[in-house]
């Protein structure tokens, strides 16, 4: 993982930490305000771990031509979700 890269998901971590110290649950009941902060450090940590070994590569702009830009885009549709691959195709 690049450095950037590790930055922008540690970042991310400390967010979601920050969010959960803050949250308040929508029944406004303190006992579902802490299960409800403990769910999402718990999931943030869980999700966190399962992904620590997911390395993706950079997404540079290549030139127009050539290979490099042909798997680029390769890449770049792979990477996709379906349901946008989806309204790719009907668009």
């Amino acid at each position: 993982m690049t450095p950037a890269a590790r930055q922008e998901v540690l970042g991310l971590y400390r967010r979601i930490f920050r969010i959960a110290k803050k949250w308040q649950s929508a029944s406004g009941q303190m006992e579902d305000t802490i299960k409800e902060k403990q769910y999402i450090i718990n999931e943030a940590k869980t999700l966190f771990q399962k992904n620590k070994n997911i390395h993706l590569p950079p997404l540079g702009l290549a030139p127009q031509r050539g290979r490099a830009f042909r798997n680029q885009e390769k890449l770049r549709k792979l990477s996709k979700p379906a349901y946008l691959r989806s309204y790719d195709e009907v668009s």
